[in-house]
């Protein structure tokens, strides 16, 4: 059996009471969730379900809304790919803040729109990252994360994001490969030199092969998902099934 949708291991018993009761519909619990969000992106743990009963608070009284906090579970929710937790998140914001910033921004004579606000930007941004990240495009994702410094400002309060996202890389990594060119893994972690080393050495607990390739071969311990399994198909098929078509085959057109 697999683990509950809601479940969550560290989470405290005044959220779990509030989940569980009609109060997770009180907007008055609002900066209760807020601050629960704040001690998950201090403490490194995850609660996906009173995110989004947040976002869905958010939902019901947009005056309450924190810009903050709706980044703040949209980059958490990043660190727990290849899960739909982002798009779940994404899906309870109101529509003007996924539309992308109007050419309004650019011309200072015509109304801006509510898509313009910085909300809105900072949503596109971490969608970006996100379909990068569905795409293992990973590479990619380090260079966009590095280029731009308001992807900073995003993660600035998720403690370990970096380690976080490169522990998660990691996983995906291991279930599909059993070996992988270090020049090439070097890239999909955003490492270079001795910090590879150790954290494929240490935290991943795999090894290295300097004989091989250019900068070395890192080697995949064999699991059960990036195993080679052959398939072998066996049917069985008793004469008497056939018993019909041969049949058909010798009787005489009427």
């Amino acid at each position: 059996m697999g683990i509950a949708f809601d479940y969550a291991p560290d989470r405290p018993e005044h959220i779990d009471a509030i989940l569980n009761g009609l109060d997770r519909y009180n907007p008055e619990t609002t900066t209760v969730f807020q601050d629960y969000v704040t001690q998950q992106c201090e403490d490194r743990s995850y609660d996906c379900y009173a995110n989004l009963a947040l976002l869905k608070l958010y939902q019901f009284n947009p005056h309450l809304l924190r810009d903050e906090a709706v980044t703040n579970i949209l980059a958490k929710s990043l660190t727990v790919f290849p899960s739909p937790d982002f798009s779940l998140c994404l899906h309870l914001l109101p529509s003007y803040i996924l539309s992308p910033p109007s050419s309004s921004a650019n011309n200072p004579s015509s109304n801006p729109t509510p898509g313009d606000a910085p909300l809105s930007e900072a949503v596109q941004k971490l969608t970006i990252l996100n379909n990068l990240l569905s795409g293992a495009k990973y590479r990619e994702f380090w260079q966009t994360l590095d280029k731009d410094d308001l992807y900073a400002d995003l993660i600035a309060d998720v403690v370990g994001f970096e380690e976080l996202m490169r522990v998660r890389i990691a996983v995906t990594v291991g279930q599909s490969c059993r070996e992988v060119e270090r020049g090439v893994l070097e890239g999909w972690l955003g490492l270079t030199g001795p910090p590879v080393e150790h954290f494929v050495r240490e935290v991943c607990g795999w090894g290295v092969d300097d004989t091989r390739g250019a900068k070395g071969m890192v080697v995949i311990p064999i699991n059960k998902e990036n195993e080679a399994k052959g398939t072998v198909v066996k049917e069985e098929v008793k004469f008497e099934q056939f018993a019909r078509v041969i049949r058909r085959a010798y009787e005489q057109p009427a």
